[in-house]
C-alpha cells in the first residue's frame, strides 16, 4: 500500500564541491549540505565554496527545486565570534535554507542575529534522546542530526517523545566514537575532531592486551574501524519510525560516488513511498561498493551487533570481491570469479596493507576459455594480464583474493549525469490554459514542489497572449495540440505532468505565439525559482548585545575572592579513600587572604567553599558508599552519570540522585534538564563542548555551579575564553588521562567474548584489564561504563601545570585533577606535587620536569601546551 505523501522524507546528499553538488542534483537529492572554505565546518579537508559564490549556488538550487543546508558543525572560539556573526549575514543574504550547528553558543548567535535562519542540530551535538533534543529544541533547532548510534526501535521511541523533524544517516563512513565527543585528534596531535580536522585514528592498526599479556588476534587488528553505513533495505522502517531526511555521508567523495549514492537511495525512497518492496539487486550492491566501500552493514540501526560492525580486518576501501586466486602463471593469473570482470577494471590483490605488502593494477586484458574476449565476464575462470612490470607475479599464491576496485564504463555512466549541457532532473510542470475566441490567451503555470523535500513552496506564474485569439478557418486549438507544443520544454528543469484546458469558440493559436507564451512562462518560473526570500536580521551588532548580558550577570567586584580549590575526580573507591586522607587536598580552598594562604575557613560557608570530589565509577552500585565515605569527612561528593544518554537510560540519573549526593556532573543535555527540574547543584562538564563565552553562558543560565572549558581548546585560546567570561564560573581540568575514544562500540564484547552485545557478552569489561597498543607502542587503556560504551584513554598524562599561575591571576579559582588507573602513591604524589605548585612553593615547570622524571610513559602538557606540531599523529 502507498504510504501518504506527508511521510514521504528528503534525500539529502553531500556535496564537497560543485560536480558533487550537480551530481546530487541530476540523481534526486531533494537537498544538499556542504561547508564554506572559511571554516566552522566539520570537513575541513572538502573543496567546500567560497562564501563570495554562495548566492550564486543556492540561485542554481533553488531553480532546480533543491534546499541548500550550510554546515556551521565546529566549536567557535571566542576571538571567531565576530567574524562569525558577518558570515551568518552572508549566509542569511544568498537564502540558504539551514545551518547545522554543533555548538550551543553559535545556535544562540544565530538565533539572536538572524531569527528566520533555520537551525539543524548536527550529529556533533550528540543529542541521544529526547530530553537533550528538548534542550535544543527550546534554543530553536528545528531538526536534529541523530547520532549514528541509534537504533530503529530507539529512534521510534524517541520520536514519540518529540515533535522536531528527525534526520537520520542511511549511508557512509561510520565513525566508532560518538561524533562531538571524540579527542582522539586532538589528544594525540592537536588536530581536532571538532574542528574540522580529524585525523582518522580508528583507521589505524592495534594490538589488544588483555591483564598484561597481548592477544594474539590473528588478522584482525583494525579493532576500532567499523564498515560502512548501507541501510537501503531498511527505508521502510525508517520512514515508519518518523524520520524526516535521509543522509548520506561524504563530503570527501567524489562527484561519481554522490551520484551512484545518491540515485540508489532515491529509487529505494520511492519504491517505499508506491508501497513496493525495495528491490536492490546483486549489481545495484556490487556498484554501490565500487564507489566506496570498507564492507557494508546497517550499523547500529538494527541494535548492537559488535562483531558485525568491526570485523577488523581492513580499514581502508575495499571494492567488490572479484574471485580467487587458482593458479599463478609467469605473466597472467587465473582467478575463479565472484563477479564481473573487463579489460580496463581496476583490481587489488589481498596483502598485508600494514606492511603494505598489497599490490593491484589494471587488467590488461582478459582470457576465457584459451580466447581474448572484450566483454565483461561474470562466471567460471579467467586469466587477467596486467601491464609489463606492473605485478610481481611470485608474490601471488592460489587462495589469494582479488578485490575490483573500479569499473570504468559505471565511471563513464555515472558522469554523463552530471556533466551534460542539458538537465536530467526535472521538476513537474502543470498547466492550465484558457483559449476562447475573441480573447487573449491564458497560460496558468504550476510546480508544485514534494511535502517535505523540494525548496520552499509551489512556484505559479500566469502568461497572457498580446492580441486576442481568432477563430479558426481550418483547425482549430485542440488539448491534445497545446500539451505537445507547451511540452516541449527542452534544456529547462522542467516536464510537462498535466495539462487542462478550457476551449471555447473554435479558436487558432499560432506556432509563434505559443513559442513565445511557452518561452515567457519559463523565464517567469526561474525567476520565481531563484527568488530570495527576505529575511529579518538583528539591526545592531547581536554578539555585542549577548556580550553584554554576560557583563550584567557577572559577579560583583566587591565579592570577596575565594582562593583555588582543587577538585578531585576519582575513579576508584580506593583513590577517594585516598584523597580523603590526604592532607595537602583539604587545605587547598576556603577564603583567600592573600597569595598563598589557603587556610580553609571554619565559618558555616566553609563546606560550600571546599573542594569537591568527583566520583565517576564504572560500577553504579559503588556509589552509594562513595557518597558515604565523602560524607562522613565532611566532604562535598558530585556523582557523575555516562556521557550518553539514550532514549532507555533516564532512569540512570534517578539512580544517581537517590544517593544524595551533593551534585551532579552534568555531562550532557539530558541530565542538565534532569538536574534543573530537580534544583539539583551541578557543574557541567567537558562534553558539554564549552569554547566560548556564549556556550558558558547559556549553562550558567541553566543553573551550573561552574562550566568546564572544552578539551578543544589550547592554552591562548583557553585564556581568550577566562578574559570574556566571570572567571568565577570557570572549571579547568589541570592534569588527566585525555578520554580518546568513547564508543557505542565495545571491544571487549568484540574480541573478547563469544556474545555479540550486552545481553549475551558475558561482561570481560568486569574481570579483564585491557589495553590498546597503537602504532608508536603507547598501550592507552580501555575502560567501559554502565552503559558498555568503551572509552580508550591516552595512556600519557597531560598536565597543565605551566599556565596554572596565569590562570589564578586572571581569576579562574576552580581547577581540576582527573585520575585513572593511579594507584594511592600515584595519587599522594600527583596531589602533593600541584599542592605545592598552588601554595607557589614550586613551579610550574617543576611540577612538569618532576611528573616526567618519575612517569615511564612521560607526561604532555597536551591540549594547553603553547605550541604543538598539528602533524605528530601522521
Amino acid at each position: 500500500m502507498a504510504l501518504p505523501p506527508s511521510l514521504r522524507p528528503e534525500l539529502l546528499a553531500p556535496a564537497g564541491d560543485r560536480d558533487c553538488m550537480r551530481a546530487a542534483v541530476e540523481n534526486g537529492a531533494d537537498a544538499v549540505y556542504f561547508g564554506l572554505n572559511c571554516g566552522f565546518n566539520a570537513r575541513a579537508r572538502a573543496t567546500n565554496v567560497a562564501p563570495r559564490e554562495l548566492a550564486e549556488v543556492m540561485s542554481f538550487l533553488h531553480h532546480r527545486g533543491v534546499k541548500g543546508y550550510i554546515t556551521l558543525n565546529t566549536l567557535a572560539f571566542t576571538d571567531e565570534l565576530p567574524e562569525l556573526e558577518s558570515l551568518l549575514r552572508v549566509i542569511s543574504d544568498a537564502n540558504v535554507d539551514a545551518v547545522l550547528v554543533q555548538d550551543l553558543g553559535v545556535v544562540r548567535l544565530i538565533r539572536e542575529a538572524c531569527p528566520a535562519l533555520p537551525i539543524h542540530a548536527s550529529t556533533q551535538m550528540t543529542l541521544t534522546s529526547a530530553e537533550c533534543i528538548e534542550v535544543a529544541q527550546e534554543l530553536g533547532v528545528e531538526r536534529v542530526v541523530l547520532p549514528r548510534e541509534l537504533s530503529i526501535r530507539e529512534i521510534a521511541k524517541l520520536k514519540k517523545s518529540t515533535s522536531i523533524e528527525l534526520e537520520c544517516f542511511v549511508h557512509g563512513a561510520l565513525c566508532v566514537a560518538y561524533s562531538g565527543q571524540c579527542l582522539t585528534s586532538e589528544s594525540l596531535g592537536g588536530r581536532s575532531a571538532n574542528r574540522g580536522q580529524c585525523a582518522q585514528a580508528c583507521r589505524l592498526p592495534y594490538d589488544l592486551i588483555c591483564d598484561g599479556e597481548d592477544v594474539d588476534l590473528g588478522p584482525q587488528k583494525y579493532l576500532l574501524s567499523p564498515q560502512d553505513l548501507a541501510a537501503y533495505e531498511l527505508t521502510p522502517e525508517l520512514i515508519a519510525a518518523g524520520i524526516s531526511s535521509f543522509k548520506i555521508e561524504g563530503r570527501l567523495k567524489s562527484a561519481d560516488y554522490v551520484a551512484n549514492i545518491t540515485r540508489h537511495y532515491r529509487a529505494a525512497i520511492d519504491s517505499a513511498m508506491r508501497g513496493e518492496a525495495i528491490e536492490v539487486s546483486r549489481e545495484d550492491v556490487r556498484e554501490m561498493e565500487l564507489s566506496f566501500s570498507r564492507g557494508f552493514s546497517v550499523g547500529w540501526l538494527n541494535g548492537d551487533d559488535h562483531k558485525m560492525l568491526v570485523p577488523g580486518l581492513s580499514s581502508a576501501k575495499r571494492g567488490v570481491l572479484l574471485g580467487t586466486v587458482t593458479r599463478v602463471y609467469s605473466h597472467t593469473v587465473e582467478i575463479r570469479l565472484q563477479g564481473p570482470v573487463s579489460r580496463g577494471d581496476g583490481v587489488v590483490f589481498e596483502g598485508d596493507r600494514t606492511a603494505d605488502e598489497e599490490q593491484g593494477g589494471r587488467v590488461y586484458g582478459v582470457i576465457a576459455g584459451g580466447q581474448a574476449v572484450d566483454e565483461a565476464v561474470a562466471t567460471g575462470k579467467v586469466e587477467l594480464e596486467f601491464q609489463h612490470g606492473s605485478i610481481d607475479f611470485q608474490r601471488m599464491y592460489p587462495g589469494q583474493s582479488v578485490w575490483k576496485t573500479d569499473d570504468p564504463r559505471l565511471t563513464a555512466r555515472l558522469r554523463k549525469t552530471y556533466t551534460g549541457p542539458d538537465p536530467l532532473r526535472k521538476r513537474p510542470l502543470d498547466l492550465s490554459v484558457r483559449a476562447i475566441a475573441g480573447q487573449p490567451a491564458q497560460i496558468e503555470a504550476v510546480v508544485t514542489p514534494d511535502v517535505v523535500s523540494s525548496h520552499g513552496q509551489e512556484l505559479r506564474v500566469g502568461v497572457e497572449s498580446a492580441e486576442p485569439l481568432p477563430v479558426a478557418r481550418k483547425h482549430p486549438v485542440t488539448e491534445e495540440f497545446l500539451a505537445e507544443q507547451l511540452g516541449r520544454l527542452g534544456n529547462t528543469p522542467y516536464e510537462l505532468r498535466r495539462l487542462e484546458a478550457f476551449i471555447a469558440g473554435e479558436p487558432m493559436i499560432p506556432l509563434s505565439v505559443l513559442s513565445k507564451l511557452r518561452q515567457e512562462m519559463v523565464v517567469k518560473l526561474d525567476h520565481q525559482a531563484m527568488l530570495a526570500r527576505p529575511r529579518r536580521l538583528h539591526p545592531d551588532l547581536a554578539l555585542r548585545e549577548l556580550q553584554q548580558q554576560i557583563n550584567r550577570r557577572a559577579p560583583s567586584a566587591a565579592e570577596p575572592r575565594q582562593g583555588p580549590r582543587l577538585h578531585l575526580l576519582c575513579r576508584t573507591l580506593k583513590q577517594i579513600e585516598t584523597v580523603l586522607d590526604e592532607p595537602v587536598h583539604r587545605e587547598i580552598g576556603g577564603n583567600e587572604q592573600r597569595p598563598g594562604d589557603f587556610g580553609q575557613s571554619q565559618n558555616a560557608s566553609a563546606l560550600d567553599r571546599a573542594p569537591a570530589i568527583y566520583a565517576d565509577f564504572q560500577d553504579i552500585r559503588e556509589y552509594r558508599q562513595a557518597v558515604e565515605m565523602v560524607h562522613s569527612s565532611q566532604r562535598q561528593i558530585y556523582l557523575a552519570p555516562p556521557r550518553i544518554q539514550k532514549p532507555d537510560e533516564a532512569g540512570l540519573f534517578l539512580a544517581l540522585a537517590k544517593h544524595s549526593p551533593d551534585g551532579i556532573l552534568v555531562r550532557n543535555l539530558a541530565g542538565l534538564r534532569f538536574c534543573t527540574e530537580r534544583k539539583i547543584p551541578f557543574v557541567a562538564d567537558y562534553s558539554l563542548n564549552v569554547a566560548n563565552e556564549l556556550t558558558a553562558d547559556f549553562l550558567k543560565g541553566q543553573g551550573a555551579e561552574r562550566v568546564t572549558a572544552s578539551y578543544d581548546l589550547n592554552r591562548d585560546q583557553l585564556l581568550n575564553l577566562v578574559e570574556a567570561v566571570p572567571p568565577q564560573w570557570m572549571e579547568v581540568v589541570i592534569h588527566q588521562h585525555m578520554p580518546m575514544f568513547h564508543m557505542e562500540h565495545c571491544v571487549f564484547c568484540s574480541v573478547l567474548s563469544p556474545g555479540t552485545n550486552k545481553t549475551n557478552c558475558g561482561r570481560p569489561c568486569d574481570e579483564h584489564l585491557v589495553q590498546l597498543r597503537d602504532r608508536v607502542g603507547t598501550e592507552h587503556p580501555l575502560k567501559a561504563d554502565v552503559g558498555c560504551r568503551n572509552t580508550l584513554y591516552n595512556a600519557v598524562p597531560q598536565s597543565a601545570a605551566e599556565v596554572v599561575a596565569t590562570l589564578l591571576e586572571r581569576g579562574v579559582r576552580n581547577l581540576r585533577i582527573e585520575f585513572l588507573d593511579e594507584e594511592p602513591a600515584e595519587v599522594r604524589r600527583i596531589l602533593s606535587l600541584y599542592g605545592d605548585l598552588l601554595a607557589q612553593r614550586i613551579r610550574g615547570e617543576d611540577v612538569w620536569r618532576r611528573l616526567n622524571a618519575a612517569n615511564r610513559v612521560g607526561v604532555t602538557r597536551g591540549t594547553l601546551e603553547e605550541r604543538r606540531n598539528p602533524l605528530a599523529i601522521l
